[in-house]
């Protein structure tokens, strides 16, 4: 019996999952954008994303750490477990990040590091997320062992998954069709025809290789966690809206443009609509996983913390995000409209 206090505990770290995870695809995206195009000074394709790299991995880590700090408040015993079996990988992750975080720091201080954060951002870009997604289908079980009472991860079974590829490749397709489409978008605001141009040729090409992965995903959960699947069709509604959604932003991008008839593409609105898409699809996905954090392990009752802490962690982050969430929409709304930084020019 799930009770409503987990329940609400669950939903928080959903929220801040999906929210990081769009953040940070576009945000690892417009680091592999930018070394792609480093070469290709015509387009300008490099400054656009190195310009939206700039202001918003600091904001995108953020929700890292809430999510952490959430997790570990909330659901300690899932988290123990969690812990253990992803020291590895989850080591690797923070190594990465660390070594991105420090190049995007410092680089603002010496030139010279210019061209080496380009390459660690751009190729970070595409190994964080698809060592972050492999968390997932770690929790649909089949992938934990106890031994002598400890739980281990059985990370040759978990690399021959074909299901773990499934997710990876989603991960990194996604990635870069998110931050193409961001991008896109973004040189359109700033008046560079060439690099809209060229994200969102990007935009069309990846959109729908993710939405291959996607159902690639489905197929191997089919066979390998079928208790997920069978609970995800009770939300297939949902994940038709998600395909529907997806078609809508792919029409987006050849609608003629409102200020210019003759260039076709409104990115705006297929950015609104690829993020329903994906809210819908994690809505299914997250409804569907429930009782379980990990498989058959870890109940979200099992693990989750005592009444009294969690009422008070619960108010602290409504306190906390209460004042923190009108300050990222205006930092949104001053780096999507302030014209000096959107006409700024880079040599």
């Amino acid at each position: 019996m799930i009770t409503t206090d987990a329940l609400l505990a669950i939903t928080v770290i959903w929220g801040f999952v999906f929210i990081y995870a769009v953040m940070a695809t576009m945000d690892f995206g417009a680091g592999f954008w930018s070394m792609i195009y480093i070469n290709k000074e015509k387009t300008n394709a490099t400054n656009i994303a190195n310009r939206y790299l700039s202001p918003t991995w600091e904001v995108t880590n953020v929700f890292i750490v809430a999510i952490v700090v959430a997790l570990f408040g909330f659901f300690p015993g899932a988290t123990f477990i969690l812990g253990t079996v992803l020291l590895i990988p989850g080591s690797i992750i923070l190594l990465l990040l660390a070594i991105r975080s420090g190049f995007l720091v410092f680089s603002h201080y010496s030139k010279g590091y210019e061209k080496a954060l380009t390459y660690v951002s751009g190729i970070s870009g595409f190994i964080i997320p698809a060592l972050l997604m492999l968390v997932l289908p770690i929790t649909h079980g089949g992938y934990i062992e106890v031994v002598n009472g400890a739980h281990q991860l059985q990370l040759g079974k978990l690399l021959t998954s074909p299901s773990a590829y499934a997710f990876i490749g989603f991960a990194i397709t996604s990635t870069l069709f998110l931050s193409s489409l961001l991008l896109s978008d973004y040189s359109n605001v700033a008046n560079e025809p060439e690099a809209y141009k060229v994200y969102r040729r990007d935009a069309l090409i990846l959109g729908p290789l993710s939405l291959v992965m996607g159902f690639l995903i489905m197929l191997t959960m089919r066979t390998e966690a079928n208790w997920l699947y069978s609970n995800m069709m009770g939300y297939l509604p949902f994940l038709i809206g998600s395909v529907a959604m997806f078609m809508i932003a792919g029409g987006a991008l050849f609608l003629p443009s409102q200020k210019d008839k003759r260039k076709l593409g409104r990115p705006r609105i297929a950015v609104v609509a690829v993020t329903i898409q994906y809210l819908l699809a994690s809505y299914a996905y997250g409804r569907g996983h429930l009782p379980y954090m990990i498989y058959p392990d870890v109940s979200i009752q099992d693990g989750f913390t005592h009444p009294k802490t969690f009422h008070a962690l619960f108010i602290t982050y409504i306190v906390g995000f209460s004042i923190l969430f009108p300050g990222f929409f205006f930092f949104w709304r001053l780096f999507m409209k302030d014209k000096r930084y959107l006409k700024q020019n880079e040599s």
